[in-house]
């Protein structure tokens, strides 16, 4: 699968985080565990919504459908469909 570009030198991780709104992404929490779902929206301190989010694990995967994830709890985010392409300002 081909690496897309995330951002460039003046882009914060909020301003790249946008770019994924309305994609799948895969969400690592402190605990271990991954959230997927589709990226609704996030705020200043990186809270994320979630739609059709999963809890997966290798034995069990849980619907839990619209959450709310603290952006404190998250360690990483990856986007397996790579980000929207950027428009000129």
């Amino acid at each position: 699968m081909p690496r897309v570009p995330v951002g460039g030198p003046m882009d914060g991780p909020t301003r790249v985080l946008e770019r994924l709104v309305q994609q799948r992404v895969e969400v690592l929490l402190k605990d271990h565990r991954l959230v997927t779902g589709r990226l609704l929206g996030l705020d200043e301190h990186m809270n994320l919504v979630l739609e059709e989010a999963e809890d997966r694990s290798p034995e069990l995967t849980r619907r839990l459908g619209r959450v709310i994830l603290r952006g404190s709890n998250v360690i990483s985010l990856t986007a397996p469909e790579g980000t929207a392409p950027v428009k000129a300002p």
